[in-house]
């Protein structure tokens, strides 16, 4: 039983891995958002932030990397059922495209809210 679940875990992991290497080949977004990320990170060990908003801004990174892959299995479903243009699969693919920018604009708020507060307002 015990290595059944340990199988199971090593599957999701080889599948998981596969999605996140198909994703990385095939869309340029995701290396744009991986540079923002290296920067953003580098920015945020960089400047003096507190752990936790250090981790704000860490996984707000990691969140949108992860709406970029999701933002990819909808376009890949959407362009299996038909390849004919829908307005409704024109609207899938924009919702999922939007959810990655609101990701990316929720990022960018959590640094500038930091920010102020940390520099602006003296705070920190």
């Amino acid at each position: 039983m015990i290595v059944r679940h340990l199988r199971r875990i090593a599957d999701r992991a080889v599948w998981s891995w596969a999605g996140w290497v198909h994703v990385w080949r095939t869309e340029g977004s995701l290396h744009q958002w991986i540079w923002a990320n290296v920067v953003s990170a580098a920015l945020a060990f960089a400047l003096p932030l507190s752990g936790a908003e250090r981790a704000v801004l860490l996984m707000g990174g990691i969140l949108v990397l992860a709406f970029e892959c999701l933002n990819t299995a909808i376009e890949r479903v959407v362009d299996d059922i038909s390849t004919e243009k829908r307005d409704r699969a024109r609207q899938a693919k924009d919702a999922g495209s939007a959810a990655v920018s609101v990701a990316g604009i929720a990022v960018g708020v959590a640094w500038v809210v930091i920010l102020v507060s940390r520099f602006a307002l003296g705070g920190g």
